[in-house]
């Protein structure tokens, strides 16, 4: 059995919570595998709404095993609320969520060394959800972290060794701040989380791909944030390309099996950064109304603008990906126009390939423009219904691309997903 991954191919907001839910059913497991809290995966279905910030997006079907595995970071106290409310809702999350020990803890000191580090940078902020992600990661790296596994290893005195070097950094930077209660509630949140099943999530993943379980890999944020491959220095500090599956859970690259990719049938960002397609006028103001663009743990307007081929082209190159998945498309419906990057015009010269700096200004989008479809297309339940000239989209976006969308979104809801013939899985 190979693991298939779900990722988004954009500055994030894709919608993948929404896919991962649609596709839980025809798996026995779904695997979270980078990411924190900045990440919310938004989730509608029976008239309700659910936003997921480190819970996998595969617990509302048939109860499924759901892991939260290595490569993520965890608040607890975040966590905790996440996962009360999801209990108050009649989710059994602890029968079926396993979270791994080498998970890193976000402490309460990560979050005020994010917001103090934004601040000292002024008007270079990258535009940070201040959730603490990045300085966790830092710790990671730099091999000062904690992880969820240390809590039962002299957890207190490993714990106040990376506490007070955190409050030496705040001083630095002139805070000095009280956590006394954000401490009490962070411990309280860590013996809230030892009611789960912690596990080593390698040998879990791999025990069931030999037992022949299937299993969905989901992805956080987007491509074009990646760290390595993203708009560096405006990017998250994980990987979130499809390589990132492997090192967030343990998985060989050989055990890769279909790679959805996840795009908006525009592009939206949120924060700070380059962002060659963006509209500045009121076609962007009403895309943003249309597709309802806030962030979903921030609530900051997302920043839209037209699809942009050139970047989507890199992400499928870096990803692998197999099959398409089109989301939004129905914000698109009242348009008598639609306009697609599909090259770069830098100095005068234009470009096919994602440069190594898409800075503002640097970059001058080169458009084609395509008909509308003018069609509401929400309620929508078939492919064979769609409006001539979105299929002609469709068509227009799989030459470009050279690979096939086999699910498109016309709607939040669960029930409006159109899945087309050729979808695998």
């Amino acid at each position: 059995m190979k693991v298939d991954v779900l990722l988004g191919l954009q500055w994030g907001d894709e919608g993948k919570g929404k896919v991962v839910d649609v596709l839980t059913p025809h798996y026995d497991v779904v695997a979270r595998f980078q990411g924190g809290p900045n990440a919310g995966h938004t989730l509608e279905f029976e008239g309700k709404k659910y936003v997921l910030r480190s819970i996998p997006s595969g617990i509302f079907q048939h109860g499924q095993t759901n892991v939260i595995g290595n490569g993520v970071v965890l608040d607890p106290v975040l966590f905790r609320e996440e996962a009360e409310a999801l209990e108050s809702n009649g989710i059994p999350l602890k029968k079926i969520l396993k979270i791994s020990k080498k998970v890193h803890l976000i402490l309460p000191t990560h979050r005020l060394l994010d917001a103090a580090n934004e601040r000292a940078k002024g008007g270079a902020k990258i535009g940070t959800t201040g959730k603490g992600i990045g300085p966790t990661y830092t710790d990671k790296i730099s091999r000062n972290g904690l992880r969820l596994g240390d809590t039962s290893l002299n957890f207190e005195e490993r714990y106040a060794q990376v506490r007070d070097r955190h409050m030496a950094m705040l001083a630095a930077l002139g805070e000095h701040p009280d956590i006394t209660d954000l401490e009490n509630r962070w411990k309280e949140a860590i013996e809230y989380i030892k009611g789960y099943d912690l596990v080593d999530s390698e040998h879990l993943i791999n025990g069931y791909l030999r037992e022949g379980k299937r299993i969905l890999c989901e992805g956080a944020q987007g491509t074009l944030l990646d760290i390595d491959f993203g708009s560096y220095p405006f990017v998250t500090s994980s990987n979130t390309i499809c390589a990132g599956a492997c090192t967030g859970l343990g998985v060989a690259p050989n055990k890769i099996g279909e790679v959805y990719g996840i795009f908006k049938a525009y592009c939206t960002r949120v924060g700070s950064g380059p962002f060659p397609t963006e509209l500045h006028d009121e076609t962007g103001r009403r895309i943003r109304d249309l597709g309802h663009e806030y962030g979903a743990v921030t609530g900051r307007e997302r920043r839209c603008g037209w699809i942009d081929l050139v970047a989507l082209k890199y992400s499928i190159m870096l990803n692998g990906v197999t099959q398409l998945i089109m989301m939004k498309s129905d914000v698109l419906d009242d348009f008598d126009e639609i306009k697609a990057c599909v090259a770069y015009k830098i100095d005068g010269a234009e470009v096919s390939e994602f440069p190594y700096s898409i800075d503002e200004g640097a970059v001058e989008p080169v458009y084609v423009t395509l008909p509308g479809w003018k069609t509401n297309m929400t309620g929508i339940s078939d492919e064979k219904e769609f409006p001539e000239a979105f299929t002609d989209y469709i068509a227009f976006l799989e030459r470009e691309l050279e690979t096939p969308i086999t699910i498109v979104s016309v709607g939040p809801d669960r029930a409006q997903t159109i899945v087309r013939n050729g979808f695998r899985h």
